[in-house]
C-alpha cells in the first residue's frame, strides 16, 4: 500500500492513514472478496480524525460491495 507524499507530507500521517485503511479493509474483507481495490488519499485525509476516515471508508466499501453485487447479478 502506498500513500502519496504529495498529500501527506509527514510519515506519521501516511502511516496512520495506511493503518486505518488496512484495519477497515480487514473488517469488510468478506464483502470485498474478489475485488481489486485502489485507495487514493485526498489532502483532507491528513487532517481528518480517525472516525471521519473510518466513516468515509465504510461508505466506499459499501459502494464497492454494491457494484460487485450488480456485476454478479448481470453475469448470472
Amino acid at each position: 500500500m502506498a500513500i502519496s507524499k504529495k498529500h501527506c507530507r509527514k510519515a506519521t500521517e501516511r502511516n496512520r492513514i495506511k493503518r486505518l485503511v488496512r484495519e477497515s479493509f480487514r473488517k469488510h474483507q468478506q464483502q470485498l472478496a474478489g475485488l481489486d481495490i485502489v485507495v487514493i488519499n485526498q489532502p483532507a485525509a491528513a487532517m481528518a480524525d480517525n472516525g471521519t476516515i473510518g466513516d468515509s471508508l465504510e461508505r466506499h466499501w459499501q459502494r464497492c460491495a454494491k457494484a460487485k453485487q450488480k456485476l454478479t447479478e448481470r453475469d448470472s
